[in-house]
């Protein structure tokens, strides 16, 4: 059988998530060039963030001075910035047929909001239908590490933002969705950040060549 030729033709769409202090920026730039090496145009992104007007978005909420800001307010922006960040760059990457490797998506949304400021996640997922459609990502690596070593990175290297001013239990919620979500759909692979980054690295090498090969044979079919 010949390869159907929207698939050849579409992009996948990978994320990377966890918590403050996973190394997601390090990791990130490790899975651009393994997925350059086997051969695929790769668009680097982020969330919130992205676009101009998504990352004019994301300053408002990642604003320590920002005090007064509502959840509800927190969650519409978010979604906000992704309607404008999948309009304007994801989809027409992935209809290009180029390999999306974005710095967080919904999943951090379902953690952050639905797990850490306690909405509904019925709610998330509502919104999430609104304004993704039927998108998800294709494969999601979640980077996990106790908050509290995440939390000691991450005051190492810069001044805190609004999210990295909340208590250590509002991590601790976020922890625990991101890996409920991981343990729930085969589509996230959970990797222990913890581990010395070569570590880290050879799982993550390990599970995108899986990947890799699951999309090889999704062509070839």
């Amino acid at each position: 059988m010949q390869p159907d030729a929207e698939m050849m033709q579409r992009g996948r769409f990978i994320t990377v998530e966890g918590g403050e202090g996973v190394g997601k920026s390090t990791n990130i730039n490790f899975i651009r060039d393994l997925l350059e090496q086997a051969g695929h145009s790769v668009v680097v992104s982020r969330e919130p963030g992205g676009t101009a007007l998504s990352e004019q978005i994301r300053n408002l909420l990642l604003d320590a001075t920002q005090t007064d800001m509502s959840a509800m307010t927190e969650l519409l922006l978010i979604f906000a910035a992704r309607a404008q960040h999948l309009h304007e760059r994801i989809l027409p990457a992935l209809a290009s047929g180029q390999w999306v490797l974005c710095d967080r998506f919904t999943d951090a949304t379902y953690a952050y909001q639905g797990g850490g400021r306690g909405f509904d996640e019925t709610l998330i997922a509502q919104l999430e239908t609104l304004v993704q459609g039927e998108l998800r990502p294709d494969l999601t690596l979640v980077l996990d590490i106790d908050p509290e070593q995440g939390m000691a990175r991450a005051r190492e290297r810069a001044a805190l933002d609004r999210f990295e001013q909340e208590k250590l239990a509002f991590f601790a919620r976020v922890r625990d969705n991101y890996r409920r979500r991981a343990e729930a759909s085969e589509r996230h692979v959970l990797i222990d950040a913890s581990q010395p980054l070569s570590s880290v690295q050879s799982g993550i090498r390990c599970q995108l060549q899986k990947f890799l090969e699951r999309t090889r044979q999704e062509v070839s079919t």
